[in-house]
């Protein structure tokens, strides 16, 4: 397994290259991380740099109700087929960035700790074997919710509205480019205390099924996401928390929300 992670140096200049496993050092590459990246022969302290969102996706898709222990919890029905809703990309935001509550009237801001599938090769009408194939790897997600905007209007579901606010996008901080999806867990810590801790074996649509689904309907392209969806636990953050993704095989995503007028 490969850790693919971006970079910012001082003076903004921005890079990308391969963690150590204990996220200590970053082996600086060259050329496109999707495309026969080389090895620059530069080994950097990952203490000196700024660790960034691993990718800027054109499309930033999302699922919701993909686990089986959830729609039972919630007296859900397991859909047919993946639902799906798109997050706006300029919400993707990095690694130990601020989740910022967009305006009081947003209302409560949840967290969701989530897998997210990055797409490393263009696809289009894939069958679940070039869907697989098209995989470049797995990061993490906090698919940040405003509760309350989704819906304000009884007349239609604000999905979009409530998805896309700025800073409601952390990804990262790096891109395993294989998991062990049938023993892997998803746990998410509030300021330390364990909220949500769930597996991903019970996805009722692996990331297989659900590219080769999209695809159909929309062309995907290297560096797009795909958040596989959340399980029970998700809750409503407070100002000052800290919230931590913990994926087995990637390194933490940590992140700090803000209510508004908090900070600028």
């Amino acid at each position: 397994m490969t850790l693919w992670a971006r970079f910012e140096r001082g003076g903004g200049a921005e890079g990308f290259g391969t963690l150590t496993d204990d996220g200590a050092r970053i082996d600086v590459h060259t050329g496109d991380m999707f495309a026969a990246p080389a090895a620059a022969g530069e080994v950097l302290e990952a203490e000196s740099v700024r660790l960034l969102a691993p990718v800027r996706p054109r499309v930033f898709a999302g699922l919701w109700n993909n686990f089986h222990e959830a729609a039972k919890k919630q007296n859900l029905a397991a859909p047919q087929n993946p639902l799906y809703f798109l997050k706006s990309p300029h919400c993707v935001s990095d690694p130990g960035a601020v989740i910022h509550q967009p305006h009081a009237g947003a209302g409560r801001i949840f967290f969701e700790g989530e897998l997210a599938v990055v797409i490393g090769r263009k696809v289009r009408h894939a069958d679940e074997a070039r869907a697989q194939a098209s995989i470049f790897g797995y990061t993490a997600v906090n698919d940040v919710t405003a509760f309350e905007l989704l819906s304000a209007d009884t007349g239609f579901a604000q999905w979009a509205r409530a998805k896309s606010c700025d800073t409601f996008g952390p990804l990262g901080p790096a891109i395993a480019t294989n998991l062990d999806l049938s023993t892997a867990r998803v746990r998410t810590l509030v300021n330390g205390r364990e909220r949500q801790n769930y597996a991903l074996a019970d996805m009722i649509f692996p990331p297989a099924q659900i590219v080769a689904f999209l695809s159909r309907e929309m062309t995907l392209y290297p560096g797009d996401v795909i958040a596989c969806g959340t399980s029970l636990g998700a809750l409503p953050m407070r100002a000052g928390q800290s919230v931590e993704i913990m994926i087995d095989g990637l390194p933490a995503l940590r992140n700090i929300y803000e209510a508004a007028g908090e900070e600028a």
